[in-house]
């Protein structure tokens, strides 16, 4: 499998703060779907059936991607909910080891590499493609 994030070893919910394969499938899928989206306008010059079929891989990608990431989201948000974690922090109460675990866990999460990779990936693959794009759009 893959190895753990090291920053996470001493969380106190290690397994949940772990790499799985999905995860590293989620990411892959939003990599693919980013390159495709931003290469559109190349293959569009090079041939329009290149062109869509680019399109079509990154809005299927990114259909996958953000919906994962909604059920991830949205399930962190209804733990925090159904706990009333941030009304009981506000408020300073005692919180219990299982307050604590899943509160150590979603900060864990917020930490991951697999996240800080993806960002990277999208922020530097947007830049090339925006000067590839300036490119064909106004010096070719």
């Amino acid at each position: 499998m893959f190895p753990h994030n090291k920053k996470c070893l001493r969380c106190r919910g290690l397994k949940a703060c772990r790499d799985e394969a999905t995860a590293w499938l989620i990411i892959a899928i939003g990599i693919i779907a980013t390159i495709a989206v931003r290469i559109v306008t190349v293959l569009m010059a090079i041939g329009p059936i290149y062109g869509k079929v680019a399109w079509y891989v990154g809005v299927v990608g990114f259909l996958i991607f953000f919906f994962y990431k909604y059920r991830m989201f949205d399930a962190r948000a209804k733990l925090i909910d159904s706990k009333n974690l941030i009304e009981r922090i506000n408020r300073k109460d005692t919180l219990s080891d299982s307050d604590l675990e899943i509160i150590s866990v979603i900060l864990c999460n917020t930490r991951s590499s697999a996240e800080r990779i993806n960002f990277f990936f999208i922020f530097a693959s947007s830049f090339v493609a925006l000067i590839i794009a300036l490119y064909f759009d106004f010096f070719r």
